[in-house]
């Protein structure tokens, strides 16, 4: 979400390709609240790219969107703390605003965020609904590589992992956490 919000503008006019980016899920949030309000718990990028801005301005009148930053959950997720009392304070700490704003779904606005879902699902109760828009991005990009003829089901899926920090340490949180 927040290279999205910060590139995607950029490497679309530069290339003649189909950049899909991740964005918060914020209409089909809208679509599915009981209160009317809609929590996005997002990076501050994210918060103040054009691309969410624009997702926001487009929700229909008499629904309420309060946003939060996950402040800490990035590095939570990539120092593979999911789990404890330090996890579960940082999500409480981020999770109560908004919970107390009366939203009744939260949409996930980073990737790293779903990581400490079970978390977040354990602090905020059954009352709450939590959004993460990876699995439609996903169908999205296969629905184009369909589309333009260019999907590869015959071959087996490799990743390729690229960091500016340690290799060894993104290859053992990888593991960690997708296996």
């Amino acid at each position: 979400n927040t290279a999205t919000a910060a590139a995607i503008g950029a490497l679309r006019s530069e290339f003649d390709l189909p950049f899909i980016g991740m964005e918060p899920a914020v209409k089909p949030a809208a679509l599915g609240t009981r209160t009317g309000v809609i929590g996005v718990l997002a990076t501050a990028g994210t918060l103040k790219g054009s691309n969410y801005l624009k997702l926001k301005s487009d929700v229909q009148d008499g629904i309420r969107v309060v946003e939060h930053v996950g402040a800490g959950f990035v590095e939570l997720v990539e120092s593979g703390e999911l789990y404890g009392p330090r996890a579960e304070d940082t999500v409480a700490r981020s999770l109560k605003p908004l919970i107390a704003s009366g939203a009744d779904i939260i949409v996930l606005g980073c990737t790293h965020y779903p990581f400490l879902l079970p978390v977040m699902q354990k602090t905020a109760g059954p009352g709450i609904r939590f959004i993460d828009p990876a699995p439609a991005v996903a169908r999205h990009l296969l629905d184009i590589l369909r589309q333009k003829e260019i999907s590869r089901d015959d071959q087996r899926p490799g990743i390729e992992l690229l960091t500016s920090g340690s290799p060894e340490q993104l290859r053992k949180n990888f593991n960690d956490l997708i296996g």
